[in-house]
């Protein structure tokens, strides 16, 4: 007889041996036997607040319990999920899947097992089934009740208002009042509740499934979201508390996240009896040791935090569940725990297959009832979140038998989503599983406990497919490390069908582990309108997106932890919140208006009126008269820069306080370069308008709009250029005094900013790498020691009044060298090239001048050293480059530098490089933004990433979006090129950036959008001549 051929289950194809959970199982097939013997029932507490009574055998592992609960409730995604109990020690701990509930589980009837939310993905859009989002929103609501999820009253009230509009519908007040009066969602609930009535009027025509949609878009970006606190104390004995996270380890005082440790930087988690450590890989940038140490209450308290991170990590970083280890022949040394079930990549997959039914389940609290699909076929993978209908039959909640009579609630017509639109994608070298344990990004870290001796989570790289890592020294990892599920972008694509864009028809994981094709991506190009003016319009909608999410750096980010704060005085928060706020408000609404011009314009919508819509005119018209009534606010900008700065200058508090602000990865440039985006984007706006008027004939529908709305925005460009020049000015100096020590009066009236940059500075021991800062009066020199801090230490100062300059090439034998001759010193510098050497000659001529003009020599700016006046033939040690005791034990709360290590100053001491203010100027007016696809040098496919480009550096994001960047790569000293025919790039609109040894080539959708990056990119790559310059900026108003 022949043998019967088995269909592989989705289980088997994942590699999954022993998977009893309703999500593995094929239709018809029935779980493994369970262990026989005695059944012990477990009560089982429900998100809803109702409780199960499930027997299983008491012998049975954990994974049976978790099982049984998922398959009552029909639940597809379960392996999100988990259950915790107090142990008999009175410790909440999660239930270990793997060993036998009798052995955890000591007194069965007198325990209630709570089913929670174990793991947040980084992005709720990858929750593909409507119940687990809705399980997802009522964990969010008892984290609020509870006081775990802590906000501001805003995001509070904001929260509420989705929970309300889900559970009764469309806004009534006299109802809603009613609601609230019955209903405590959170403590002091009553002061929020005229803010919670407001917002809930805005939500009429929400289906419950797009409120939590919505509730669970607004507590992702919370802090505090999905965060649980292990009380623990660093070496010092401060109190602290330690978390885990998607990303890694968090530490926080009190509700206040003060570090993070990204899996990437994490070589070893271990613990040894109470001491909780994080070995770290090794960093010279970092200003850590190598292991942190932390002590918590008990060991077990110590070994459950330990456990709860081991699954965190293989949980959201591993491709397949770890293999279990051999066991010992002789002595067992550490535990042999280890994370059991799929990992969140495996779910995903699953998911996109579409093994499973989707079946029908009642919202307890809600009044609206919600009911899933129950169509046999595999779920489309570009299918909406799924929308509610009133009317449709519902079972009780956990039914698993579906009503013959349920039909699919989706309505409405499926909308093609813009490429431009649609998630973001993997990197290449995630489209296939490699087999055994491999991380993300080509490491395993293996859990490995040793019971009171060293118990460890050890590293063990295995050989992972393509994609070569990024050269750490020049694209600086500033967020998560690993390669997780990519997130996907809500489109703002309107619907014909309804009377407002929904922002939840969306592609939810629609191809997330592989790059776009290049098939695909011809044939989005041949889709879309070719027209330039479409392409300089679209330049208008992807630039507005990063400049509405530097605003909200302000208006959102940093309001909101100055609102938990006592260190800001409410004078400065009067003068800087309330004159962004109405900024942010217009520009939404204005972005709103863009997009949905194009939409039209791409005929996404209503493709037969494509005609009367294939322009911007009108809409940049429209609103550029808006903006004149926010010109009163954009004259204040100026007023709360200085008042910031002063404030910080004679409040120490206020000082750490920024500081720590700009250690969050959401502020990705300092603090008062957000201040300064307003008056930038009416420069953006400006040129945007110069395009589209120099492209479009006068006898052109769009022209006459066009040339209005110029003449507008020049006018308000010229009202506020002096205010412009003036804030940049002062914003530099705030920004270089940061960077200085030994510095007591940087920040003076009269003081400009000219040029910074390194030079070899000539002394009795040779060359010696200095970095100098050229102003109008005086010129410093500073070196960097191997300091915690990064900074510059201020060795001596040449005022410019009654300088002179002369080349020294013939008489010191050295390429490229000055002699400055100063009235009290002189020095010897070279610079690395003839450019740059004619670049300081150009700019310390320039400056010397300026100095003879004034009213004579320039103040001291030394704090308290004596200046410098050796001769380059005495070699002294006080010109020694000063160097702390980096041996010196440091605690967790030490915080790295509160100077970013990739500033510009930074930038340019490593790559021996300088920058002027006329080059910071001309990169104001280079901004850009948009979706390109970058491929490394030794890599074959092409990576889709959200890249803005400012500041002279690229930040790379998954998707627009994202709240902070994934990456970034500073230009300066980088080349611009186009690939050549040997280096096999056959593609159109590449171009090439390389520095020494690191190579990047990146794609553009269209010639406009490649020339444009090109051009910007260049004013970074090459600095101008000063002349060149100045006649480019007296040609426009700026």
């Amino acid at each position: 007889m022949g043998e019967i051929e088995q269909k592989p289950t989705p289980g088997s194809r994942l590699g999954a041996a022993e998977n009893s959970g309703i999500s593995t199982l094929e239709r018809g097939q029935k779980p493994p036997p369970t262990p026989s013997g005695k059944l012990v029932s477990i009560k089982i507490q429900m998100l809803d607040d109702t409780q199960e009574a499930f027997e299983v055998p008491q012998r049975a592992p954990g994974k049976v319990l978790l099982d049984a609960v998922c398959n009552h409730l029909n639940l597809v995604e379960g392996d999100y999920f988990g259950l915790e109990f107090p142990d008999h020690k009175k410790i909440t701990v999660w239930l270990d899947l793997l060993k036998p509930i009798v052995k955890q589980i000591r007194r069965p009837k007198h325990v209630v097992v709570k089913f929670v939310v174990k793991f947040f993905p980084p992005d709720h859009t990858q929750l593909q089934e409507e119940l687990t989002r809705y399980l997802f929103a009522l964990q969010v609501k008892q984290d609020l009740a509870h006081g775990r999820l802590t906000c501001n009253d805003t995001s509070a009230a904001l929260l509420i208002s989705h929970i309300v509009q889900s559970e009764i519908g469309d806004f009534d007040e006299a109802l809603d009042r009613e609601h609230l009066a019955k209903n405590k969602y959170i403590p002091q609930q009553d002061a929020l509740e005229d803010k919670i009535v407001e917002f809930h009027h805005n939500h009429i025509g929400q289906t419950p499934a797009e409120s939590d949609f919505q509730l669970l878009e607004v507590a992702r970006r919370l802090e505090m979201y999905g965060i649980r606190l292990h009380p623990a104390k660093d070496r010092e004995g401060t109190k602290i508390n330690l978390a885990v996270a998607n990303t890694g380890i968090l530490v926080f005082q009190g509700f206040t996240k003060i570090n993070a440790f990204n899996w990437a930087k994490v070589r070893k988690l271990s613990f040894k009896r109470k001491r909780f450590l994080i070995k770290l890989r090794p960093d010279v940038n970092s200003s850590y040791q190598d292991t942190l140490e932390f002590l918590m209450a008990s060991r077990d308290f110590c070994k459950s935090f330990w456990k709860i991170c081991v699954e965190h990590h293989a949980f959201f970083r591993l491709f397949e569940e770890p293999k279990p280890k051999p066991k010992p022949v002789l002595f067992s040394r550490g535990s042999s725990f280890r994370f059991s079930g799929r990992t969140q990549k495996q779910v995903l997959d699953y998911v996109k297959e579409g093994g499973h039914k989707k079946v029908q389940f009642e919202r307890k609290h809600s009044k609206i009832h919600s009911i899933r699909s129950l169509a046999t076929q595999p779920t489309e993978p570009n299918s909406e979140v799924p929308k509610q209908s009133p009317k449709s039959a519902s079972l009780t909640f956990g039914e698993g038998t579906p009503s013959p009579g349920g039909q699919s609630c989706r309505q409405g017509k499926e909308l093609k989503v813009s490429a431009e639109e649609s998630g973001s994608h993997q990197s290449p070298a995630l489209k296939k599983s490699p087999p055994g344990n491999a991380l993300a990004d080509g490491a395993t870290l293996v859990p490995q406990e040793e019971e009171d001796e060293e118990e460890g989570v050890k590293d063990r790289v295995q050989p992972c497919k393509p994609q070569p890592p990024q050269p750490s020294t020049e694209l600086s990892i500033n967020s998560q490390g690993g390669a997780v599920p990519a997130t996907v972008t809500l489109s703002p694509n309107l619907s014909p069908d309804t009377k407002q864009a929904s922002p939840l028809i969306s592609p939810l994981l629609n191809d997330q582990a592989c790059p776009r094709t290049d098939d695909e991506e011809e044939g989005r190009r041949k889709r879309f309108p070719t027209d330039k003016a479409y392409y300089i319009a679209k330049e208008v909608s992807t630039t507005e997106r990063t400049y509405l999410k530097d605003l909200e750096v302000i208006t959102s980010w940093f309001q909101s932890t100055a609102s938990k704060e006592d260190s800001m005085p409410e004078t400065l928060k009067s003068l800087i919140f309330p004159n962004f706020e109405p900024l942010h408000k217009f520009h939404t609404n204005f972005l709103k208006e863009i997009e949905q011009r194009l939409a039209l314009w791409e005929g996404r919508s209503n493709a037969h009126i494509r005609g009367d819509y294939q322009r911007i005119g009108d809409v940049m018209l429209k609103n550029i008269q808006g903006m004149k009534h926010l010109a009163t606010h954009l004259w204040k900008h100026s007023e709360a820069l200085e008042a910031l700065e002063n404030t910080i200058k004679g409040s120490r508090r206020l000082e750490h306080f920024c500081r720590d602000f700009e250690q969050q990865k959401v502020c990705y440039l300092p603090l008062n370069t957000f201040l300064l985006r307003p008056l930038h984007r009416l420069m953006h706006y400006k040129q945007v308008l110069e395009r589209l008027c120099k492209y479009h004939p006068p006898s052109h529908a769009d022209f006459r709009d066009c040339r209005a709305a110029l003449a507008e925005i020049t006018e308000m460009v010229a009202q506020l250029h002096g205010t412009m020049i003036k804030m940049e000015n002062c914003q530099k100096l705030h920004e270089l005094k940061k960077d200085l020590i030994g510095v007591d009066n940087l920040v003076t009236p009269g003081r400009e900013f000219i040029r910074l940059g390194s030079l070899s500075k000539l002394s009795g021991k040779g060359l010696q790498q200095r970095m100098f800062f050229l102003f109008n009066d005086v010129l410093l020199y500073t070196s960097r020691g191997l300091t915690a801090s990064n900074q510059f230490k201020v060795h001596g100062q040449l005022p410019l009044y009654g300088m002179t300059i002369q080349d020294s090439e013939d008489e010191w034998g050295v390429p490229h060298c000055l002699t400055l001759r100063g009235q009290r010193q002189s020095i010897v510098v070279a610079a690395s090239s003839r450019a740059e050497m004619e670049k300081w000659v150009e700019d310390i001529k320039m400056a010397i001048d300026l100095a003879e003009k004034s009213s004579g020599p320039t103040a001291e700016v030394l704090a308290s050293s004596p200046p410098d006046n050796k001769s380059p033939d005495e070699a002294t040690a006080a010109d020694q480059e000063s160097e702390d005791d980096l041996s010196a034990s440091r605690t967790s709360l030490e915080r790295q530098s509160p100077h970013r290590g990739n500033t510009m100053v930074h930038v340019c001491w490593h790559r021996s490089t300088s920058v002027s203010m006329v080059d910071f100027s001309i990169a104001v007016e280079n901004q850009l933004s948009g979706n390109l696809l970058r491929k490394f040098k030794n890599s074959n496919g092409w990576q889709k990433l959200w890249v803005v480009f400012t500041n002279f550096c690229l930040f790379f994001y998954k998707s627009h979006q994202d709240n902070h960047p994934l990456a970034s790569l500073p230009l300066l000293g980088y080349s611009l090129t186009i690939p050549s025919e040997s280096e096999n790039i056959h593609k159109d609109y590449v171009f090439k950036l390389h520095f020494k040894s690191h190579v990047y080539y990146f794609r553009a959708e269209s010639e406009y959008t490649f020339e444009r990056w090109m051009e910007v990119i260049r004013s970074a790559t090459c600095s101008a001549s000063r002349a060149h310059v100045l006649s480019h900026k007296e040609s426009h108003v700026y």
